[in-house]
């Protein structure tokens, strides 16, 4: 596939610049059949390649694709350039992005490090250019963004506790997802970050993060995403509290910061609701 990628853009005089992103440029990322290909070609045209699709079929029949600049439902976030998501009938993914040429020099400003160039015809990639996940290490947190975390943790828990008693199930879940359990889970990485150094990632969407955890709080982590029911979704709600008070207390300790009182606060005031008081 990859040679594909490389001997397409070599045989269209339009492809200036072909670069590789994502996972497979990430040298901490064991391979597997499941990555995507992220490729990106920076092209002269791009009306050229978006009045049809056929040129895609030099990549494989497809099964199925998206192109998210094209949808009416989701607005397109990539302002000029243009995508493809693809599955092929052999079971490859493609993430193929087209880019005006002229635009090179952001791409790169604003680029995550995971990119390897394929093909470069006029020189325009910074030299030295090696693919590099530092973008995503674990970091030291500030004093305020310690704060920040404990205090939007907090905060947030009680939609979930008001959810539970107006029997609002579903307002309840999406605020202990999307809210509550993320920040638990930046707290937990700051943890890890302190106590093993900040020379790695715990990977997207933290899933890496069991790697670096007691067993015992893996598993009451993973029991958080029981979200059933009512009862199902207090008892997530109450382990994330236990595992957030012991990780923020631990880097609390560690590093001298303030341990700031949202916990006694927020958690007597959702005892209160939970109870219908």
């Amino acid at each position: 596939m990859m040679q594909i990628f490389v001997d397409f853009a070599s045989n269209d005089a339009r492809i200036r610049l072909a670069v590789l992103e994502g996972s497979r440029t990430n040298v901490n990322i064991a391979p597997d059949v499941y990555q995507d290909y992220d490729i990106s070609y920076f092209v002269t045209d791009m009306d050229a390649y978006k009045s049809s699709d056929d040129w895609l079929d030099a990549f494989g029949k497809r099964s199925m694709m998206q192109k998210p600049e094209a949808m009416e439902l989701f607005p397109s976030e990539l302002g000029t350039w243009f995508s493809y998501i693809v599955l092929m009938e052999d079971g490859n993914k493609v993430d193929l992005t087209l880019i005006p040429v002229n635009e090179a020099e952001r791409y790169f400003e604003e680029s995550d490090g995971l990119v390897d160039i394929l093909l470069d015809k006029d020189g325009i990639s910074p030299p030295g250019l090696a693919a590099t996940d530092r973008q995503f290490w674990l970091r030291k947190p500030t004093a305020r963004e310690f704060d920040d975390c404990c205090n939007e943790f907090w905060m947030v828990s009680t939609y979930v506790a008001k959810g539970l008693a107006r029997g609002e199930l579903l307002f309840a879940i999406d605020h202990l997802n999307e809210v509550a359990r993320p920040n638990l889970l930046r707290m937990m990485s700051w943890e890890i970050g302190a106590e093993h150094g900040y020379g790695f990632s715990v990977g997207k969407n933290y899933k890496f993060i069991n790697r670096y955890l007691p067993n015992e709080h893996w598993l009451i982590l993973l029991s958080t995403y029981r979200l059933d029911d009512a009862e199902s979704v207090r008892r997530s709600l109450h382990s994330c509290f236990d595992l957030f008070r012991s990780y923020s207390a631990t880097l609390s300790r560690r590093f001298g910061y303030p341990y700031p009182n949202y916990d006694e606060v927020v958690s007597t005031y959702i005892e209160r609701i939970l109870q219908g008081r």
